[in-house]
């Protein structure tokens, strides 16, 4: 999915362990599509460098969404993750 957002908020940035024992950043953001104050919003998950970058409630970006579900131990989950952005100046 590829959209107009706005940022809602942005966690700061931790690191985690990968199963193969390398490690990486990862932050959580909440983003909605411009067009009001009901439009659908989305909680994604940032991952390396992107992490890092500092964004602020308010912040307009273009953003590429991807979406996926896994199965663990019989539940099923979706994951949301940012897999590319354009950041506007305000």
């Amino acid at each position: 999915m590829k959209s107009l957002f706005r940022v809602i908020t942005k966690t700061d940035a931790i690191t985690v362990t990968k199963q193969d024992g390398t490690q990486i950043q990862k932050a959580t953001i909440v983003l909605q599509e411009v067009g009001g104050k009901y439009e659908d919003s989305f909680a994604a998950t940032m991952l390396g460098n992107a992490a890092t970058i500092l964004l602020y409630p308010g912040d307009v970006m273009w953003a590429s969404l991807r979406f996926s579900s896994r199965e663990h131990q019989g539940q099923h989950f979706q994951d949301v993750t940012l897999q590319d952005f354009i950041k506007f100046n305000r």
